[in-house]
Formats: structure tokens, sequence, C-alpha cells
């Protein structure tokens, strides 16, 4: 007697990475990033970081937009014209925007960014030529020694396990070119109303990085002096930046070997 035969067995299902795997642990660090942020943007005030309402957040950008022209410029780079450059956790676009300004290409300009909602605010604030990526930076198609510079700025402080750290760090030296180097831009102290966030001080740039060479320049007066005076007192903001111990920023360029 010929049996009927049953409808195809269904292909098995792709195994769901193994806890303590590498792509559990990416897995996992990257939503508890997506949701430190979150937290972030429900208890910080909307005009904080507002160019317009801020002067404290104002003259943080001016001063950082000098120190990087500087360090470029001490790198030998009379124009960003002809350089590929990318930032990873570009938000809503304003670093690029500065790149712009300093007078980078769009189309050799581009953003990677794990949020969808400042992904798409960038895209809306940029030129169409600036190409934004919404995703997990560690995924991005960035092909090696593809970028003359590759920037961070305050991204490394929310990433509070070394490894991903180290495998972020990594894969932005994999993609900058020989010759350029990586800007990151980060506070240095740890912040005690704060367990979202990490300081980054020089000894651990220097660490993620161990084949490049760090120029580096503290900036920035402490977030919590300038906001109690920009309003009150902003006269007295230039006085308190010029003393190193309440500037609690590092702005580093690490180069990479030809």
């Amino acid at each position: 007697m010929n049996e009927v035969p049953g409808p195809p067995a269904a292909p098995p299902a792709a195994p769901a990475p193994a806890a303590g795997s590498t792509a559990a642990f990416a897995r996992d660090e990257t939503d508890a990033v997506r949701e430190r942020y979150a937290r972030r943007a429900a208890a910080v005030a909307a005009d904080r970081y507002s160019l317009l309402a801020s002067p404290a957040a104002l003259r943080e950008q001016q001063q950082r937009l000098r120190a990087m022209a500087a360090l470029w410029r001490a790198h030998g780079w009379a124009t960003l014209r002809d350089k590929a450059l990318c930032e990873v956790g570009c938000g809503d676009g304003g670093n690029l925007a500065d790149l712009l300004r300093l007078g980078a290409a769009p189309a050799r300009l581009s953003g990677l960014e794990l949020l969808p909602e400042r992904a798409a605010a960038a895209r809306a604030a940029l030129p169409a030529a600036v190409r934004v990526v919404e995703g997990d930076a560690l995924q991005a198609d960035m092909a090696p020694g593809s970028q003359q510079a590759v920037l961070a700025f305050t991204v490394f402080s929310s990433l509070l396990d070394d490894t991903f750290q180290q495998r972020l760090a990594a894969a932005m030296w994999r993609w900058t070119a020989p010759g350029g180097g990586v800007l990151v831009y980060d506070f240095t102290v740890d912040n005690p109303r704060n367990r979202d966030v990490r300081g980054v001080p020089l000894a651990r740039w220097r660490a993620l990085f161990p084949q490049g060479r760090v120029q580096a320049r503290r900036l920035t007066l402490a977030p919590p002096i300038a906001r109690a005076l920009e309003h009150r007192a902003p006269a007295l903001l230039p006085l308190l930046e010029a003393l190193p111990p309440l500037r609690t920023h590092l702005l580093a360029w690490i180069t990479k070997p030809t």
C-alpha cells in the first residue's frame, strides 16, 4: 500500500545566539545603549544643547571646532574637501554640519547612528549627498582603510563594557586609512549623578588605540558650572574655562602610522 506523502518538512530555524556568544553580547550591549539614551532624553531639558538657547553650549561647540581645525592643520591638512570622513554616533547631524563648515565635501561624509529618530533628524538636516546609516556601528558596511578620519563624540562614555569599547575602537581603527586618524571627544571624569555614563581618561584612549599617536587637548568648562553661570554671569565662562582643572573633556586626534 502506497503512503500519501505528507507536507515537506520546514527548514530548521536558525539558532538564536547562545548566551555569552559574541553576537548575543553585542546585541545586549547595543540594547543597553538604546535604553541609556532613552533615559537621558527623558531627563534632559530639550534646550540644554541648543546653540541658540544655551550660551554655554554655543561656546563649547565653537571651542571644539577651533581645536579640531588646529589639530588638523598641525597634521598637515590644508583642506577637508578631498577627505573621506565618518562619524560614529552622529546624532541629529550637528557635528557633520560642522565638518561641512570646515570645508568637507557632502558626498565624502557619512554618519552612523543607532537610534532611528536621530538618524531621521540627521537626514532631514543635512544635504542629501551626506550618507547617514542607521543601525549598530559594529555591523556597518565600511571598507577597511576607506576613511581619512573617523569621529566619535561622547560615544565611548556611554559604553559601560570594556570589551564593547575595544570592539568599537578596533572597528574604527580598521576603517581608518594609514596617515589618517581617529578623532574623539569625551569627558574624562565620572558623573556620580548619572550611572549610565563613565569618564574616558587619556590613558584609556591610549589603551584602546595602542598603535596610534595621540595628540590631546583638554576642553570644555565643567557643564554643571557652565549651565549655572551661562545666564547669570556669562562673562565668567571664559575666565573659569582658562583653569585646566575645570575642563572636563578631552579632544584627542589619534593618527594611524603610514
